[in-house]
């Protein structure tokens, strides 16, 4: 059944989210500003559950969903913790992760029954991408493209009205490719977690600087190509363009707030003063691809950043809804910067050879680095009704395959983070025995206020206990 069509605003409530959104405007820039208490109307904190609205927690804050991709799957031993509940001890894997054990939950049991090979043969990766977000079986063509509506979508059709953008979608994949690119399913399986209907995927962003452009750009079409020269003439960031705005509005703040602010702003100048450095160094280029200008040579720092830019649009409330794909699955490339030289995929296909799932494991946990820097930022960011932006934010974090040397879709490596505004119950390693995946997700939508969702892809009910 598909979803109820979002119910029109009201003028008490249009009114309502034009207080709590505001933006900073200067020659042409505009700048979403972070949530802050002196303007928000004091009824919207003192909401309760009851008057909770779309994507918003109990106490007014805004409620964020996103969903994280990590390709080729895990080493399954370093990869789970010890004991249960609140009693487990982290993996090597997720060692990195134990500093906001309070922040998450590592979920067991959950399974992908349609990116299982079934009749349709090779092809795990293409499925594991594919199947992530939708949970349906896909049409395995390179020309003849079925998958689903994916769930960030669900949610964003209902919710996405409450921001600018009513989704975001990331990547560090830059390799955009066409036709066939494994075992005959189409490239668009493989490249895409995001899907807006079975036929169209929502294709992602790698590039950071039109991807920071997207967001906080200079003026609406049509103004910006001359408002980006005149920037360049001056060369001044696009802070530049606010500051008189920025000096106007300090006086209506708190000092709390005017401090917020201004770490805000700066964090602002220091993520464009990177993609500006990166840009400075030319074009990426790796061996055997070509790299769009804009892009870091580092792997590590392009996924850093892009890191950074989605914590930005949460902070900022850009979006409610996103999807980041760290590499799509199969991904291959190499990971020198920790002593790996191989290629990933080709490693994740170890045969039980202890140096290469060493290797693996080395991988995995980088990945889980990389996460928990990203988490601690969004730990370290007060949101609008006290709590960090963390507590009011849900993050899946996980991979469509569980062993990639079997191309295995059950028992997913899977971590849910954040509190959801108070609506999850962190702090715990949860056995779910075997569900689908799909079940997880039916119960996000409904925290978010998504309505008339009945099933989801595979979903066979709620999933209770998170």
């Amino acid at each position: 059944m598909k979803p109820a069509a979002p119910a029109a605003f009201t003028a008490e409530q249009h009114l309502d989210a034009m207080n709590r959104r505001h933006f900073l405007r200067g020659l042409g820039a505009c700048i979403a500003l972070p949530s802050l208490a002196s303007l928000v109307p004091t009824r919207a904190l003192a909401a309760t559950p009851a008057a909770k609205s779309l994507a918003t927690t109990a106490s007014g804050a805004p409620l964020r969903t996103a969903f994280v991709y990590f390709p080729n799957g895990a080493i399954p031993a370093s990869w789970w913790p010890e004991g249960s509940g609140a009693n487990f001890n982290f993996g090597p894997t997720l060692q990195p992760l134990a500093p906001l054990r309070h922040q998450l939950q590592v979920v067991s049991g959950l399974d992908h029954a349609n990116a299982r090979a079934g009749n349709d043969g090779g092809g795990d990766h293409a499925r594991g991408n594919g199947v992530f977000l939708t949970g349906v079986r896909l049409n395995k063509s390179a020309t003849d493209i079925r998958a689903g509506i994916s769930i960030d979508q669900t949610i964003a059709n209902q919710v996405g009205h409450l921001t600018r953008f009513p989704s975001l979608e990331l990547t560090c994949d830059t390799d955009r490719r066409a036709g066939n690119c494994d075992s005959g399913y189409a490239c668009a399986y493989q490249y895409n977690l995001s899907w807006r209907s079975a036929t169209t995927p929502m294709p992602p962003e790698s590039n950071p600087r039109l991807l920071f452009e997207r967001m906080f750009g200079a003026g609406p079409r049509g103004t910006r190509a001359e408002n980006a020269r005149l920037r360049m003439e001056a060369r001044r960031s696009v802070l530049d363009f606010v500051n008189e705005d920025t000096r106007r509005m300090q006086g209506r703040l708190d000092p709390r707030d005017r401090e917020k602010l201004d770490q805000y702003l700066t964090g602002i100048r220091e993520v464009e003063i990177r993609i500006q450095k990166a840009e400075r160094f030319g074009a990426n280029v790796d061996p055997d691809l070509a790299t769009p200008a804009g892009i870091p040579r580092s792997h590590g720092e392009h996924v850093r950043l892009m890191y950074d830019l989605l914590a930005l649009a949460f902070k900022t409330d850009s979006t409610r809804v996103a999807t980041f794909a760290l590499a799509h699955d199969g991904d291959n490339r190499s990971f020198s910067e920790i002593g790996v030289a191989e290629g990933h995929h080709d490693l994740s296909h170890h045969q039980g050879n202890q140096e290469r799932i060493a290797k693996i494991a080395r991988i995995d946990r980088w990945y889980s680095e990389q996460f928990a820097r990203f988490l601690q930022d969004l730990e370290s960011t007060r949101d609008v009704d006290g709590n960090s932006v963390l507590h009011n934010t849900r993050i899946v974090y996980g991979s469509g395959n569980a062993d990639a040397n079997r191309h295995s879709h059950d028992n997913l490596p899977v971590i849910l983070a954040g509190g959801g505004g108070g609506q999850l119950n962190p702090g715990r390693y949860v056995r779910h025995g075997s569900k689908p995946m799909t079940n997880l997700y039916l119960s996000l939508a409904d925290q978010a206020g998504v309505t008339g969702l009945e099933r989801f892809g595979d979903s066979t009910g709620r999933l209770a206990n998170i």
